[in-house]
């Protein structure tokens, strides 16, 4: 863009990149977005509020005011603080039994935390080496080993959760177990599938001709091309496991008392929901927050990672 003064054309002045003013404007264009892509707001937004999650979780144990499962007899039902008849010492209120709602609700999500983490961090790599293993041997080894993963794939979670149950027992530990097996298969399929195109590509086949062992190619030049669907995937499947969780919980299948868990407290709040609505409605909000937070960060990784996004 060009500006004309009395018939001489100069070029705008842009302003100093040292400069304060400058910095501000590309924090905040980054913030708006500019150039036909969308602003940054929810992703800031999503940001804050995972670290808080995070934070929560790893340091509820000495942020908790109270107990997550002591009873306190004396302080049934009390509601919010903001309600009247509600108490500064117990902020969003208490249950039937008189134990704190926000320190449940930490307690929470350090299992929530826990059963997410441990669950995609051992599915996400037995799936990520299985689907290597099938998209790069191909051939017969490859069609027998995906025929496997789209079984799992079929199968409804639900019914596979109550088989494990049923065999194993509800608990903290199984229902990790559930989790593992329930998930990894839709790491497999990714990576199989990113694999697939990758082996194709020009530095394989150099590699290839290079004398390289297929081992190798796989592990230096095929695999870290496909972690970032890998770290996709995961981050998404951490809203997916939160919800998971609790439903088997709210079930009576998952987390067992004195553990506690947003889908046992949303159990233990069904009946109370027309004179105590913050039991049920405080935990959902959280479920609802924890997975839209992930999910938001996921989909903003998958356009990072996604060429086709920065045209």
């Amino acid at each position: 863009m060009t500006v004309e003064t009395e018939g001489m054309t100069t070029a705008p002045k842009l302003p100093n990149p040292g400069s304060a003013p400058y910095g501000l404007h590309l924090v905040l264009s980054w913030i708006r977005g500019s150039g036909g892509k969308r602003g940054n707001v929810g992703i800031i937004l999503a940001g804050v509020v995972g670290a808080i999650f995070v934070l929560t979780a790893v340091f509820g144990g000495y942020i908790s005011p109270h107990s997550p499962s002591a009873a306190n007899f004396a302080t049934p039902l009390l509601p919010p603080f903001w309600q009247k008849g509600g108490s500064a010492a117990y902020l969003l209120g208490s249950d039937q039994l008189g134990r704190d709602i926000l320190s449940r609700l930490i307690a929470g999500a350090q299992i929530s935390l826990l059963c997410a983490g441990a669950a995609i961090f051992v599915a996400g790599i037995g799936g990520t080496f299985i689907g290597l293993l099938a998209g790069y041997m191909g051939g017969a080894v490859g069609a027998v080993i995906m025929r496997v993963v789209d079984a799992f794939l079929a199968l409804p979670f639900i019914l596979m959760a109550l088989a494990f149950v049923a065999a194993l027992g509800p608990g903290l530990g199984n229902i990790i177990l559930v989790l593992i097996f329930t998930n990894w298969a839709r790491y497999a399929r990714i990576v199989q599938s990113e694999v697939i195109t990758i082996k194709e590509r020009d530095y394989v086949t150099l590699a290839r001709l290079a004398g390289v062992s297929p081992f190798r190619i796989a592990l230096r030049h095929v695999l870290p091309n496909a972690m970032h669907s890998v770290a996709v995937l995961a981050v998404l499947d951490s809203g997916r496991v939160i919800i998971l969780e609790s439903s088997l919980s709210f079930l009576g299948l998952g987390i067992q008392p004195p553990n506690v868990s947003w889908g046992l407290m949303l159990a233990d709040g069904r009946e109370y929901m027309h004179h105590a609505w913050w039991m049920t409605t405080l935990p959902g909000l959280t479920i609802v927050v924890a997975v839209l937070t992930f999910n938001t960060i996921g989909e903003w990784l998958k356009e990072h990672f996604d060429p086709r996004s920065q045209l």
